[in-house]
């Protein structure tokens, strides 16, 4: 259960809310369209509003015990908290109460979990390959730069910025390249020992991680201007981003995805989502059900501020510091300028030339949707018509999430966030 945070009024939204709502408008054209969008719901709008000053409840109180001092009654410490990640809650002698009570809660899956549509999911999002990768970042990333409130978090956090662009932006993959393993958003099963999967444990750390972030900046965070650090509109926003968003922008290049398959991908999404602590109101399975969400919430959104910029730069110039498998030394920076170029070009599209400006990024001629469109046609309306196809296809995007995970990372271990000490 999600509450309003105290000194917050039920009728009080911070005042980003609604405050580029004119340009919320132009930029969500496709969405009112997709969403089969008359007039404005004032309804939903005033949800979203309120949802601003809405935390996660049970991840708070999980923030709160384990930032308590040493040898304080209820304190949870990292160690609980990882082995409760790996083996649920019973693998921890005497749990303190606000970890058993968080995991009692992401260990109850709900009774609308099919898991056989959730594996499905996974299947289509790794089918999905590249195009998936370039729509998450472009899409589910940079184009959420264009408004002020999560981009000064992410800026204030330095968890976008500077030397850890790289990391961070590999982290955001390598947990949504977990998402496409078969079982590995089962919770970990009945009495100690039984491990989680990986998708469920790093899905769960991640909304501890974000707990923390909360309890750690709200009391000087300017919730007048923003809402809470991290709120109950901003979640659904970008919950909207990876799975909505997704859909529609595997589509524009040129990747047919069939009802069933967007079903399955809403699904999954829906699943995470769930896990991530969002309020229930705000998890869909219908497609145009979350289009019709999104365009809300685009209109609930503050106008571009500095962060967006910094973040969008940030993103650009990480891919000529990637390292890329399989070519020498001598080529890496020519790959890392034609990787460079290439998001340049497909963000001039996906944005267009107006947001490149307010990102102050450069456009580029559309070079790169020119030889993607053709080719996914071939790949998915020609050889992936087929079982055999689409299982190729399958261990293309495996293949590919790989060499993704590896140029981010190179050397280093691959993970999700570390959970401070």
């Amino acid at each position: 259960m999600t509450t309003l945070a105290q000194g917050t009024q039920p009728t009080g939204f911070p005042t980003r809310f609604r405050e580029g709502e004119a340009r919320g408008r132009r930029l969500g054209r496709p969405l009112r369209l997709l969403g089969r969008i008359d007039e404005v719901d004032e309804d939903l709008m005033e949800r979203i509003g309120r949802a601003f000053g809405e935390r996660d409840e049970p991840g708070a109180r999980l923030a709160e015990a384990i930032r308590m001092r040493a040898g304080t009654t209820g304190k949870v410490t990292m160690t609980q908290l990882r082995t409760a990640l790996e083996h649920g809650v019973a693998g921890v002698k005497d749990p303190p109460p606000a970890l058993a009570d968080f995991f009692a809660q992401v260990e109850a899956t709900p009774g609308w979990v099919d898991w056989d549509l959730v594996d499905e999911g996974g299947r289509v999002f790794a089918r999905l390959g590249q195009n998936a990768a370039d729509v998450l970042l472009q899409l589910s990333l940079i184009s959420g730069y264009r408004f002020g409130g999560p981009p000064d978090l992410l800026v204030a956090t330095g968890g976008l910025t500077g030397s850890t662009t790289r990391r961070r932006l590999g982290e955001t993959q390598h947990w949504a390249v977990s998402l496409r393993t078969p079982g590995g958003l089962r919770p970990p099963g009945p009495g100690s020992g039984s491990s989680s999967g990986e998708a469920w444990r790093l899905t769960v750390h991640v909304r501890a991680m974000h707990a923390l972030v909360n309890a750690g900046f709200e009391q000087r965070w300017d919730t007048g201007r923003w809402g809470l650090p991290i709120n109950q509109a901003d979640q659904a926003a970008t919950l909207g981003l990876f799975d909505g968003v997704l859909i529609i922008g595997c589509r524009a290049l040129g990747v047919p995805v069939s009802r069933r398959d967007a079903r399955a991908l809403m699904h999954l999404w829906k699943y995470v989502g769930w896990l991530m602590g969002v309020e229930e109101d705000f998890l869909v399975d219908d497609e145009w059900e979350r289009h019709r969400i999104n365009y809300h919430v685009l209109l609930s959104q503050a106008e571009i501020s500095e962060a967006g910029p910094q973040l969008a730069q940030a993103a650009v110039e990480v891919q000529r510091d990637r390292s890329y498998p399989g070519w020498p030394g001598p080529l890496q920076r020519v790959r890392g300028w034609y990787e460079t170029e290439r998001l340049l070009s497909m963000l001039t599209v996906f944005l267009g030339v107006t947001s490149m400006r307010e990102l102050g990024l450069p456009t580029r001629p559309p070079w790169a949707h020119a030889y993607l469109l053709p080719l996914n046609v071939v790949r998915y309306r020609v050889l992936g018509r087929t079982a055999k196809g689409r299982a190729r296809l399958e261990r293309r995007g495996a293949r590919n999430a790989d060499s993704l995970l590896a140029s981010y990372f190179g050397r280093e271990r691959a993970a999700v966030g570390n959970l401070p000490e």
